[in-house]
């Protein structure tokens, strides 16, 4: 049960990942100019391309946000691919996945002439506004469900593995949890200095710097005072 559990998660985190890319191929932004609207898709905005109003053609300039996001959610996919042949990558997909999907809900959520570059409509035409489709917050929400799906196939995997070994190895969340209670017993056997030792120490560091300084600042006057002899 849980190895189905398990495999319908890891083909969930595919699914998500290529419905998130196959997004950024639908319609992102409505740009509205005097001359009239234009839609952009996802993709056109990341890379750049051709758009037309009133028989013209402008260059677009590219979004450097959404480019960025586009070139994640490939690698997500890519790696949530390549889960079916090696564990190493499914730490890997969902950090991508949890990141890009956050990325973009900032940008969905974000007013879009921040993150929509109309630079050439504006300096030819002038922008009346630019507006989001829904496309935007569904490929957030796809990203997201992606990422849920990695988790929850790397949760499920590391729990098998733990069940197999019959003891000798522990869950993802065991491991934090004992790294946490590691580090705050080091963090205990520290010994902080007193008022005096900062103080002292402040001053050795200080006095120190300004010496430092002085000598580097003579060095290069002398240095320049000999450049301009001998020139």
């Amino acid at each position: 049960m849980m190895k189905t559990v398990n495999r319908i998660c890891q083909i969930l985190s595919v699914i998500f990942a290529a419905v998130s890319l196959v997004l950024f191929f639908t319609a992102f932004a409505t740009i509205s100019t005097p001359s009239g609207d234009t839609t952009m898709v996802g993709a056109a905005l990341g890379f750049g391309a051709k758009t037309e109003i009133a028989g013209v053609e402008y260059d677009m300039a590219r979004s450097a946000d959404i480019l960025f996001c586009f070139w994640l959610t490939v690698i997500g996919l890519v790696l949530s691919v390549f889960s079916f042949k090696s564990k190493k990558v499914r730490y890997v997909a969902p950090a991508v996945g949890l990141g890009t999907g956050i990325y973009m809900l900032v940008i969905a959520l974000s007013n879009a002439t921040k993150f929509v570059d109309a630079r050439p409509l504006t300096t030819a035409l002038g922008v009346l506004g630019i507006e989001y489709t829904s496309s935007v917050l569904l490929t957030a929400i796809a990203l997201l469900l992606f990422a849920v799906a990695a988790i929850a196939y790397l949760l499920i995997d590391d729990y098998i593995e733990v069940m197999q070994s019959k003891g000798t190895k522990r869950t993802i969340a065991k491991r934090v949890i004992g790294f946490l209670k590691d580090y705050k017993s080091e963090i205990k056997k520290i010994v902080w200095p007193g008022l005096n030792d900062v103080v002292k120490n402040t001053l050795i560091v200080l006095v120190m710097c300004l010496i430092i300084g002085a000598f580097i600042w003579l060095l290069d006057l002398g240095l320049g005072k000999l450049i301009e002899l001998i020139l």
